[in-house]
């Protein structure tokens, strides 16, 4: 009996030495060089789905919302930044998911570069102050200016992220990235002229002048903004995880939101929003939903926007912004059923070729890293090894 007893414990113990080696394994692939390269450029690609989809959805329901009775620069530029609280279970799960990781960080060497509390806070409330006035200043542009100079002034932030970035972000000048800049900005610069070639707003010339330097400088202040968050990742944070990322986009929304609401009482445009939701050409209901959605797409856009910053770089981010604008008449024609002509056609394929210049970029990058690496010139941690939680 004993003896039965005894190779009965042995094989227990044989085969938890068996699904511990087996575990180990599994860990060792996981950290994998390849395997966090894949996992990494999974992220982009949701990254740049987020952007692309987001931005144009939300680019979309504005222009529902102008066209239908919507004239509430404040509102508009409210709902830029409320949906925020959609992000709140993300922020939540991925919280929990890194809590003791985060643990071990505060009892070893990284806990001596986490940033202050204080420094946090003031980073969050000067980022939120910004969007405020950027996207003020967009909502200004687009009241006051046709589509079409409107799209071909916001065009102009790809040409001032590269200035920035390359003060700010150490960011070095290839031909493939000016080759990109160039075919991107051509894009939405033909899409631009094309583009409502004819509106006549009928507004007075010193309006149209507003609404000029105002997409200039909301143009220039997001280029900035851009550098800054990447800035902030690289030299402050210092902490590559997707909560990071989360709280990049939650902490500053919540300030614009707030900033906004103060925008739009101090204004006064909150006494005619009851007669604009009720002169709404399409109703109550979709008045609301179509704010609601609004908020909700920019979110999505805004998370695209940071990951691509805190995965890349600021200009990459702003490079997958510009590919979004040929985007926007390509859905405009499936649901709204705008004309697609020729201009349109060649502007997305130019966009297409300057997007694809940019990823090419980065592959002779990612190439040349693994060369050094190889011939034992390690450059340190590389994206691919970023984790996303």
């Amino acid at each position: 009996m004993e003896m039965v007893q005894d190779q009965q414990l042995q094989n227990t113990d044989d085969g938890k030495v068996h699904n511990s080696n087996r575990g180990t394994n599994i860990r060792q692939q996981l950290q994998h060089p390849r395997f966090k390269k894949y996992k990494w450029w999974l992220r982009v690609s949701l990254y740049v789905i987020f952007l692309l989809a987001g931005q144009s959805a939300a680019t979309l329901l504005g222009r529902l919302y102008y066209d239908n009775g919507g004239n509430s620069k404040w509102m508009a530029t409210f709902v830029q930044s409320a949906g925020f609280p959609v992000l709140l279970p993300l922020l939540f799960y991925f919280s929990t998911q890194t809590h003791d990781k985060l643990t071990n960080e505060l009892n070893n060497e990284s806990s001596k570069t986490k940033p202050k509390f204080s420094t946090l806070v003031f980073l969050y409330l000067a980022f939120g102050l910004i969007l405020t006035g950027d996207n003020l200043m967009y909502s200004y542009g687009l009241l006051y200016l046709p589509l079409s100079t409107y799209s071909l002034l916001c065009a102009t932030q790809l040409g001032f992220n590269a200035v920035f970035s390359y003060f700010l972000n150490s960011q070095k000048f290839t031909a493939f990235i000016f080759n990109s800049i160039v075919l991107l900005t051509i894009s939405a610069s033909l899409l631009a002229i094309n583009a409502d070639s004819d509106d006549q707003m009928g507004l007075p010339r010193k309006k149209h002048i507003i609404g000029f330097f105002c997409t200039i400088g909301a143009s220039t202040t997001f280029s900035l903004y851009l550098s800054l968050v990447q800035l902030c990742f690289e030299k402050v944070i210092k902490r590559e995880t997707f909560t990071v990322v989360l709280d990049m986009q939650i902490y500053p929304s919540f300030i614009a939101t707030c900033a906004c609401v103060v925008g739009l009482f101090a204004s006064g445009e909150w006494k005619i929003l009851g007669k604009e939701m009720k002169d709404y050409e399409k109703g109550r209901v979709s008045y609301i939903m179509t704010l609601l959605w609004t908020a909700v797409t920019w979110q999505i856009s805004s998370i695209g926007m940071v990951g691509l910053i805190f995965e890349v770089s600021s200009l990459f981010s702003n490079v997958i912004g510009t590919l979004a604008l040929p985007i926007v008449p390509i859905l405009a024609v499936m649901f709204f059923h705008d004309k697609m002509n020729g201009v349109k056609f060649i502007a997305l394929l130019l966009a297409v070729w300057g997007f694809i210049s940019y990823v090419y970029h980065h592959y002779l990058d990612d190439k040349k890293a693994k060369a050094d690496n190889s011939n034992g010139l390690g450059l340190g941690v590389s994206h691919a090894e970023v984790e996303i939680c």
